[in-house]
């Protein structure tokens, strides 16, 4: 794999539409992942791929330490909006999943919400997350699960574009079995199935929004013919209808997740 090429149309796809309209629906989880990694009030934390803020400023509420890093500056730029909006102190810088520009155990914590897990080279993105974790430190990740929404929607997306040869799927996060893979033998993993709700007027609704707003699907689309670009819309139209459990004309979409704790071990 060229994984620089790749990288470079990965930062394209996330800067086009607004990833934060997206994101800030998913609040519940970045609150939920500071609750479960059991934050203390000045422990250093580190947010990777921290896109427009979540995990950073749920970890600053809790009066943390906190850096946030992506490698997308007009999402680091609402970042820093937010958090000056709050009256939060976060710490917001350019940079890589795959080359964190940190010392070896800089942080206490590392978390990550649905972002680490897009990095194309998978393992290297863990052996980075475990580097900068101190010795008994902890590393939250929220991470779609692969037979869920997000799964789909990305299976969905491939049958139209598909994605470069030997590229892992990023939902593969979303599996105890590689996460073990990726972390190795030392650490120890808690990793439950979470769900939560998300809610929206209807399943075209959702659709139009994520054809507007969220960067592969909108990404996608621009590079497809009109009468395929309609084809996807109306296919992930079915996929969001598909995770439907309304009980009305509305949709409330069961989106479904791990959310995980890995315990680095205080001596190698």
């Amino acid at each position: 794999m060229d994984i620089a090429t790749i990288k470079q149309r990965q930062q394209a796809a996330w800067a086009s539409g607004d990833y934060a309209a997206i994101g800030s629906r998913g609040l519940l989880t970045a609150e939920l992942l500071c609750e479960a990694v059991d934050l203390r009030a000045g422990e250093r934390v580190l947010d990777v791929a921290c896109g427009h803020g979540n995990a950073a400023l749920a970890a600053a509420r809790r009066f943390c330490q906190v850096t946030g890093i992506d490698y997308v500056p007009t999402l680091l730029e609402r970042a820093r909006q937010r958090a000056q909006a709050e009256g939060l102190e976060v710490t917001i810088q350019e940079g890589d999943a795959e080359a964190l520009p940190f010392a070896d155990g800089s942080f206490d914590v590392v978390l990550s919400t649905c972002g680490a897990m897009f990095a194309p080279d998978q393992e290297r993105t863990a052996a980075e997350l475990l580097r900068v974790c101190r010795p008994g430190g902890r590393i939250g990740m929220v991470n779609w699960v692969p037979d869920g929404y997000i799964g789909e929607l990305f299976r969905t997306i491939g049958r139209y574009l598909p994605p470069p040869p030997g590229l892992r799927p990023p939902v593969e996060w979303g599996s105890e079995e590689r996460l073990r893979e990726l972390f190795g033998p030392e650490v120890t993993i808690t990793a439950p199935r979470r769900t939560f709700r998300w809610r929206w007027p209807s399943p075209e609704h959702q659709a139009e929004f994520f054809a507007t707003y969220y960067g592969p699907t909108n990404r996608t689309l621009a590079a497809l013919g009109a009468d395929r670009a309609a084809e996807l819309k109306a296919d992930m139209t079915k996929v969001a209808a598909s995770f439907n459990i309304s009980d009305d004309d509305t949709l409330v979409l069961r989106q479904e997740y791990l959310e995980i704790v890995v315990h680095k071990p205080a001596t190698p």
